[in-house]
């Protein structure tokens, strides 16, 4: 089966799959960074910030099952240890260690943007070589931009709540 996926990618599929597991470690790093910052985040606008930050998390798994899903159709495997997330991440792990609302928000603010030009690097690669992996990439990089825009958004009314109580 996975000759058929491979048969079609008009590029290395081993460098493919290589950027794939770097976008996969990204994805649940992301998944956990989320994840805990929706249980430690306090101050103002806490439980909008948590269940912005919940949502989050759920869509980065399903990113995460995406790009699993198509290394296994490329005839790769997927990153196997939690140990290797850290050694191939392109974007790293921001632990919440301030649990103050704005520094969780300009975390993951942050992520975001890496997850996009990661993903835009991505879009430029499978382009014309793997239209099965653009799709994906083009269904994720629209969530990431998503996903900036609602933390920006969140860090804007917090601000101007902030602003406002002065």
């Amino acid at each position: 089966m996975a000759e058929i996926g491979r048969s079609i990618v008009k590029m290395d599929v081993d460098k493919l799959i290589d950027l794939l597991n770097k976008a996969l470690a990204d994805e649940w790093l992301a998944y956990y960074q989320y994840w805990i910052g929706a249980k430690v985040v306090k101050g103002p606008m806490k439980d909008a910030v948590t269940s912005e930050l919940q949502l989050h998390a759920t869509e980065e798994l399903t990113h995460a099952v995406l790009l699993a899903d198509r290394i296994i159709q490329l005839g790769g495997i997927p990153v196997l240890s939690p140990d290797e997330w850290s050694k191939i991440t392109n974007c790293g792990y921001d632990a919440p260690s301030d649990p103050y609302v704005e520094v969780i928000l300009d975390q993951n603010i942050k992520g975001e943007q890496c997850a996009i030009r990661t993903y835009s690097k991505l879009l430029d690669v499978t382009h014309e070589a793997d239209p099965v992996t653009y799709n994906i990439v083009l269904q994720i990089i629209t969530d990431e931009v998503e996903h900036e825009e609602d933390l920006a958004a969140l860090k804007e009314d917090l601000e101007m709540m902030l602003i406002k109580r002065k």
